[in-house]
């Protein structure tokens, strides 16, 4: 009779504490971890694997993806599982598809969510945050889902793309929206402050909602107000967030963008490390590349936005006010000008395309002389022609900074992923972010030992968010784990081919069954919707 339904022999474990590995066993039983040390060989299994000496470490939990849309249209996740990942969560920088109220913001949001729709084409048959757990706990899931609401889809509800302060009336709507969210099973709030609606918000506004969060025992993970000239004060409003609400704040993929921004970071790091020191909660997640990504529209002043996509859509058409448009993006500004950021046209690639695909993979200077106009009226042009269903990558973080920030104590890793349509383009982080960290950083560079970098993606992680059940490999812990290769491991993509998968992520096990064996993915579909507060949890 066997006494584990799976059995991994001869690994060297890291149990995602920051322990050092150790040689040993591990038996499933179930959906649960049920012994971890060594095993006597006449203990059998209906499945045994032979590790080879290879790192058998707790799943991946990937705490920073907009894989919300994506899951309707393909929920087995597969370019998580090939990276590792076996939880996610989603909802993040502020826009998650619940709650709602009208039918009106219901196309506000769908409109505006077109880059990160991922060419799904949502059936918005839910209202409620509960109601949208329920439509995903209907999918047959390739990984594990942890959803935060967004701080944007909250404005977008209540009060459309208006750029101005809520009454106090709708900031009430707002507080009861949060608080339904949170007892229905988020794991806390996101913000998006320099994305509309989020953009025209005070702070005032924001901590009013996070204490909210904050009695509930959620988190607020934040996408702030700058991470370009104004990244240390947009550090140090996050830390007064986590002071005045009483509650514990995250930094989502922390940057200082820009060149002239380049080594912020040391005093940024420090501000964090000085709130913990008073006793305030706050870490921070961070992606291992030097080029971010979002959509094309990032370009724009905050005004442009106003209103929606379609009154967006109806300025850049518009002569007259494209010409100042031009002129503001061309000129220093208080807002997150993204073209300058980049130091020009060169540093921003079309990666998403969908109604001009010639384009994808050139830099705005190429799509401008393609267009023979100057390059942000051809970015203009791609905008409208996509109706806002476009991504670009913006380079403009240095390498030094990417490892001062991996190396900070108080950080996790997170890919921040963009999950592209069909075909389109993405960011490399969308399918490499996990096996560049064991590759390029661990064994190459040395950034990070190896149990460090787990500990980053596995126990850290799960700590954050309050998984009982997850991020370290004990008896009775779920069991999600990855077998790789640490000679081997390694992303594939990049940034000319960002849709190679990776290599040395042998076996992926969700809640106990195989969903990657021997490099390949199964199609099991083992993942679960986790409900902040739910014993499932």
């Amino acid at each position: 009779m066997s006494a584990f339904d799976l059995v991994i022999r001869n690994a060297r474990i890291v149990d995602g504490t920051g322990s050092p590995w150790f040689r040993g066993d591990l038996g499933v039983e179930g959906h649960r971890i049920a012994w971890v040390g060594h095993l006597p060989p006449s203990i059998s299994a209906p499945k045994v694997i032979d590790a080879k000496d290879r790192i058998l470490c707790p799943g991946f939990i990937d705490i920073h993806t907009h894989s919300d849309f994506l899951l309707l249209r393909d929920s087995s996740a597969t370019e998580k599982l090939r990276q590792g990942v076996t939880t996610q969560g989603i909802g993040q920088c502020g826009f998650s598809p619940a709650p709602l109220l009208s039918e009106e913001n219901i196309a506000l949001l769908d409109q505006y969510a077109g880059f990160i729709k991922a060419g799904s084409t949502p059936e918005w048959n839910w209202r409620s945050f509960g109601g949208w757990l329920d439509v995903l706990e209907r999918l047959p899931l390739g990984t594990n889902i942890a959803a935060f609401f967004g701080h944007g889809t909250l404005r977008i509800a209540v009060m459309g793309f208006d750029a101005r302060t809520p009454q106090k009336d709708e900031l009430d709507r707002m507080k009861d929206l949060a608080a339904q969210s949170m007892e229905e099973g988020a794991f806390g709030m996101t913000s998006g402050l320099v994305y509309p609606p989020g953009v025209y918000s005070q702070f005032d506004e924001i901590v009013a909602l996070c204490q909210i969060v904050g009695v509930r025992n959620g988190l607020y993970e934040s996408h702030m107000r700058s991470e370009s000239d104004h990244v240390v004060e947009s550090v140090a409003e996050t830390v007064r967030v986590a002071e005045l609400s009483n509650i514990p704040v995250q930094i989502s993929h922390h940057k200082a963008a820009g060149r002239r921004n380049w080594g912020k970071v040391h005093e940024t790091l420090r501000l964090v490390e000085e709130a913990r020191n008073r006793g305030l909660d706050v870490t921070v997640n961070q992606y291992p590349y030097t080029a971010a990504s979002t959509t094309l529209r990032s370009i724009l002043p905050p005004w442009v936005h106003e209103g929606g996509l379609a009154k967006s859509l109806e300025r850049l058409g518009d002569m007259t006010t494209r010409r100042r448009i031009l002129q503001e993006i061309l000129e220093e500004s208080s807002w997150e000008n993204y073209l300058l950021r980049c130091g020009g046209a060169q540093g921003i690639t079309v990666l998403s395309s969908p109604r001009l695909p010639e384009y994808e993979g050139k830099n705005l200077e190429e799509v401008g002389e393609a267009f023979g106009r100057h390059p942000i009226d051809a970015a203009m042009d791609l905008i409208v022609a996509n109706k806002g269903e476009d991504t670009a990558c913006y380079d403009m973080m240095s390498e030094e900074d990417v490892r001062t920030v991996l190396r900070h104590p108080r950080v996790m890793v997170a890919s921040d992923s963009i999950p592209g349509a069909p075909g389109a383009r993405t960011h490399p982080r969308t399918q490499g972010t996990n096996p560049r960290i064991l590759g390029r950083y661990v064994r190459e560079e040395k950034v990070l030992s190896l149990e460090n970098a787990l500990w980053k993606m596995t126990g850290f992680p799960a700590a954050r968010l309050g998984l009982s059940r997850k991020g370290i490999l004990r008896p009775g812990m779920d069991a999600d784990l990855v077998l790789f290769d640490p000679d081997t491991v390694l992303d594939g993509a990049s940034y000319a081919d960002p849709l190679r998968p990776p290599r040395g992520i042998d076996y992926v096990i969700v809640n106990g069954d195989l969903a990657v064996a021997e490099g390949s993915v199964t199609g099991t579909r083992s993942g679960k919707v986790l409900r902040k507060g739910s014993t499932s949890a």
